[in-house]
């Protein structure tokens, strides 16, 4: 038995096998030079080696013995033949050592591959992939890859695979056949070759020329896009380093979506792109040119485009990445309209108010979505005041300072009489803000008023259908407590009215501190006598 078996092979560290070295040696040179110099260096007739990098590892290894033990016969298939070919490059078992070796029989085998259906290239393909950089280096992915290529010219357009965004995507015609045909809109192996690793679609891009910054392929693109989102449905819940592997097809795909995107991707397909490619860990270079190109059509958007998940306990959505987009839009080359800046200002509400219970949100973020637009962008913050309601009403822990910075990104002269009357009674708002808003209010609309009523100079009423004149004052560039320039008796009656109230604003803070105070006593000093009461056995009368 220990003549049968006298040599030991420990392959890539995984199993060793017992086997005769005599018939290994007969088809493997790289076996018998090793073995040799094994020898030399042990002076041990009985020895064993170690083979690492060995391709398809203790699998292949018991192909290639087997095919050894059986006089140089073994079956080839197209599920077999690139570990078979790759092993046998690997243990130099050419028609030197053996006639018909294993390395001229799958040679023959391959030279038969331009008959294989497309389902046994994609098999062949997904066979290699635990040992691709070999198969590689064998020359065997080329074959491979230039085979696929050719089957799908077969069955569809090739050149609109590899046609540039100058001929593609510049041309009208071009583009809107692309988007509206459905002979070309329906590329047949898109899901066929999703079942395929990331290195050997990577080797596919770079067949096409069409990889990393270099990708002007539209179509490519879409085969991308639609790669890596079937590729994050199956791997979902898998680490960090799984989604490194699809991090250069992210790159690639993004890099075509902006060269292609004015004439291929609306703004909601912008936002599905984004969606598709954020967990794949995109580099900050290639996530700002995708979000600069979403940022210049932000005014397309609508509010469930806006609602990107959040990551790492953030929060529910992605606040950050809407203030990026918004800050983009403000950004953008070439004049914003004011039309344009009213829809994003519209959105913003919106998005204020679905935002607003979350529980995670922080006050500076909600105050970043709402003061990332000028002021011109709103006729109205009757939006942003329901959103400040609802967030006031989902914390309710905050303090009085933190009411008061929330309420900041108001512009009380914008409000309307409606919303300022609720905003006035609502317990949420600090007193001081509901002042104020009130006095804007009131300084807006009496001075500009159609049927404003006001004491002329002999001291009877009259009333004007228009604007009255300032009448100069008699300390003509006097200033009020809020820094603005008054004139006349007008403005100064209007000024010591709302001076007035807030002194009897501050004066029923005060009352009401006062009345808390009394009756907190009053509480403390019933359980006294109810104490009192009931150590000497009597119990006083219920008070209302």
């Amino acid at each position: 038995m220990a003549d049968l078996c006298d040599l030991q092979i420990l392959v890539n560290r995984q199993q060793t096998f017992f086997l005769n070295q005599k018939i290994l040696t007969k088809y493997s040179e790289k076996l018998k030079r090793t073995i040799r110099q094994e020898k030399k260096r042990t002076q041990i007739r009985s020895s064993g080696i170690e083979i690492d990098d060995f391709p398809g590892g203790p699998d292949g290894f018991e192909l290639v013995s087997r095919f050894c033990y059986n006089n140089g016969a073994t079956t080839i298939t197209v599920s077999n033949v690139s570990l078979l070919h790759c092993c046998a490059v690997f243990l130099g078992m050419t028609e030197k050592m053996f006639s018909s070796n294993l390395l001229h029989q799958t040679e023959v085998f391959l030279q038969q591959m331009f008959y294989w259906s497309w389902n046994d290239v994609l098999a062949c393909l997904k066979s290699l992939e635990p040992f691709f950089s070999f198969a590689d280096s064998c020359g065997l992915v080329k074959k491979l890859m230039c085979l696929l290529l050719a089957k799908i010219a077969q069955n569809s357009d090739i050149n609109q695979l590899i046609a540039s965004s100058s001929s593609a995507s510049s041309s009208p015609e071009t583009s809107s056949r692309f988007r509206c045909s459905p002979a070309a809109t329906k590329f047949w192996w898109f899901e066929d070759l999703t079942l395929l690793s990331p290195k050997t679609i990577e080797y596919f891009a770079k067949s096409l020329g069409s990889f990393a910054g270099e990708n002007n392929s539209t179509v490519l693109t879409r085969f991308l896009l639609h790669y890596l989102q079937k590729s994050a449905g199956r791997h979902n819940n898998n680490s960090k380093s799984r989604a490194s592997e699809y991090n250069a097809l992210a790159e690639t795909a993004v890099s075509g979506v902006v060269l292609t995107a004015r004439t291929s991707f609306s703004c909601r397909s912008l936002f599905w792109v984004l969606r598709v490619v954020s967990g794949f860990g995109l580099s900050r270079n290639c996530r700002a040119g995708l979000e600069k190109l979403i940022g210049g059509v932000l005014d397309q958007a609508t509010l469930d485009d806006l609602l990107v998940s959040g990551r790492d306990g953030a929060g529910v959505y992605d606040v950050n990445l809407v203030m990026r987009l918004v800050r983009q839009f403000v950004q953008s080359e070439g004049a914003v309209t004011v039309e344009k800046m009213k829809r994003v200002g519209m959105l913003m509400d919106k998005y204020l108010g679905e935002i607003a219970p979350d529980q995670n949100l922080k006050i500076s973020r909600f105050l970043g979505v709402a003061e990332s637009l000028p002021d011109c962008a709103r006729d109205c913050f009757d939006g942003v005041y329901r959103a400040i309601d609802i967030y006031l009403e989902s914390h309710p822990a905050l303090s009085l300072e933190e009411r008061s910075r929330l309420c900041r990104c108001l512009n009380y002269e914008k409000l309307s009489l409606e919303c300022c009357k609720d905003l006035a009674k609502n317990p949420k708002i600090p007193p001081r803000i509901s002042v104020q808003a009130l006095a804007s209010q009131h300084s807006s609309h009496v001075p500009s008023s159609a049927d404003v009523l006001f004491v002329n100079d002999h001291g009877s009423n009259s009333t004007s259908k228009s604007r009255s004149p300032p009448i100069a004052s008699e300390k003509p560039g006097s200033f009020d407590l809020d820094g603005y320039e008054t004139f006349g008796d007008e403005s100064f009656d209007i000024r010591q009215n709302i001076q007035r109230m807030q002194r009897r604003v501050v004066e029923l803070e005060k009352v009401c501190r006062e009345m808390k105070g009394q009756m907190s006593r009053m509480k403390k000093g019933r359980l006294m006598l109810n104490a009192a009461a009931v150590a000497h056995g009597e119990a006083l009368p219920r008070m209302c």
